[in-house]
C-alpha cells in the first residue's frame, strides 16, 4: 500500500524543482496518484515520471502537472471555470478539481474516459464533468473558460481553444512535433499574448474520437 511518506516525498521533489504555489502543492498532495495508475505500477505512482496508461497514452509526470497548473494560477485567486483537453485517466482533472469548483474535461478515447469516470466516482469528486469529444474543438457549449490546460501537443494552437478563452483567461499547452515547448497564452484587451517556456515531451494531439 502506498504510504503518505511517499506522497510527501513527491511534494518535496516538486518544491526542489521550483514549484512554489502553496495551493498547487496542497492540491497535488490531496490527490492519491496511485489510484490512477495500473495496479502493477502503483509502487511507482509518486515518482516524478510519466507512466503508461495503455492505448498509447500516459499519465503526465507530477512536475509537469504542477508546473502547468501553477502557470494558470499564478497571480490569480482562482482558476475559475476550467477546461482540460486530454483527460486520460482523470488524474490532472482531479488536481484541478481541488482548485476550482467547475472543471470540464474532454477525452477522445472512450475506454480512458470510462476509467476517468470510475476514478472520479471513487474519489467522490463531483465537480469534474467529463465528456467524450475531440479536444481540438474544445467544449463550445460550456465556453468561455477562464483557464484551459492541454495534455497533448499539436503542431499549432487549436483556433477553437482561443475562441473559447474568456477575457483575462489563460491557456497553457505543449506545442510542437519533434521539438515541443510549453506555451502560455493570455487573452488581454490588446489580443492574445504568448510566452514560450520549458521544453517538454507529450503525446500528439490527435483529431476525432475513438
Amino acid at each position: 500500500m502506498t504510504s503518505q511518506r511517499t506522497r510527501t516525498r513527491m511534494i518535496e521533489r516538486l518544491r526542489e524543482k521550483g514549484i512554489r504555489n502553496a495551493a498547487v502543492l496542497a492540491a497535488m498532495n490531496a490527490v492519491p496518484r496511485h489510484l490512477f495508475v495500473e495496479e502493477a505500477l502503483a509502487s511507482r505512482a509518486y515518482e516524478d515520471n510519466a507512466l503508461p496508461l495503455g492505448m498509447g497514452q500516459t499519465i503526465s509526470q507530477p512536475y509537469i502537472v504542477a508546473r502547468m497548473i501553477e502557470l494558470l494560477l499564478d497571480g490569480r485567486p482562482s482558476l475559475g471555470k476550467t477546461l482540460e483537453v486530454g483527460a486520460g485517466c482523470g488524474y490532472q482533472a482531479a488536481v484541478l478539481g481541488q482548485l476550482t469548483d467547475e472543471v470540464y474535461a474532454v477525452e477522445r478515447i472512450a475506454p480512458l474516459l470510462e476509467k476517468a469516470k470510475t476514478n472520479m466516482r471513487l474519489l467522490q469528486q463531483f465537480n469534474v464533468r467529463l465528456k467524450h469529444a475531440d479536444g481540438q474543438m474544445g467544449l463550445p457549449e460550456a465556453a468561455p473558460f477562464d483557464s484551459m490546460i492541454v495534455a497533448a501537443a499539436g503542431s499549432r494552437v487549436p483556433p477553437a481553444l482561443l475562441q473559447q478563452l474568456a477575457p483575462g483567461g489563460r491557456l497553457v499547452l505543449p506545442v510542437g512535433t519533434t521539438e515541443q515547448y510549453l506555451s502560455l497564452i493570455e487573452c488581454t484587451p490588446q489580443g492574445f499574448v504568448e510566452k514560450r517556456l520549458d521544453a517538454v515531451r507529450f503525446v500528439p494531439l490527435l483529431a476525432g474520437t475513438q
